[in-house]
């Protein structure tokens, strides 16, 4: 679901990604209505400038409720924190149903680069994987190039591929009720 102004080649591109891969596994993907940023102004921390991630999850699980799916993912430009750490790329939680993620330490130009539309779709598709991950019951992986190793940095994103390695595509599958 998009958030706000995200911008539409990303929301397309990333539930293309995800559907293709989530197809094998027995889910389809539909692009939700925008809602609106204004809908999250208690999210918003002044000091901070950013947003608490934890604010978009029960109004995306109301969503999917509504919508009867197995899972929702937001997809937002707004900068996104947790309590205890700087920021975060997303957030996703398996009771709910539902994750976000944001797109703003994840633009080029964030890091002084130059704007790249390519590269940032990359790197969304890369988190709407991570998080959709956590939605479906995996945790973080130690192989630095599944998509579930944990991403300190945007460095950490680039290195990992938009794949659950092995290990993790089975636990997936056990999860979501799929036989290999």
């Amino acid at each position: 679901m998009p958030i706000g102004g995200i911008e539409e080649f990303l929301v397309w591109g990333i539930a293309d990604f995800v559907g293709q891969y989530y197809s094998s596994l027995g889910l389809s993907v539909k692009i939700g209505d925008v809602i609106p940023e204004e809908v999250f102004s208690r999210a918003y921390n002044p000091l901070r400038r950013q947003y608490a991630g934890r604010f978009f999850l029960p109004v995306l699980a109301e969503v999917r409720k509504r919508k009867n799916a197995a899972a929702a993912l937001g997809v937002t430009r707004l900068d996104l924190y947790e309590e205890g750490l700087n920021f975060i790329f997303g957030l996703g939680h398996a009771g709910l149903r539902a994750a976000i993620i944001s797109t703003f330490r994840l633009r080029p130009e964030f890091c002084g680069e130059s704007s790249d539309g390519e590269l940032l779709l990359t790197r969304a598709i890369k988190e709407a994987m991570h998080e959709l991950g956590h939605v479906f019951g995996l945790g973080h992986c130690p192989d630095e190039r599944c998509v579930m190793h944990f991403s300190n940095s945007v460095i950490d994103t680039d290195i990992k591929s938009p794949f659950y390695c092995r290990s993790c595509r089975r636990k997936l599958e056990k999860n979501l009720g799929v036989s290999s």
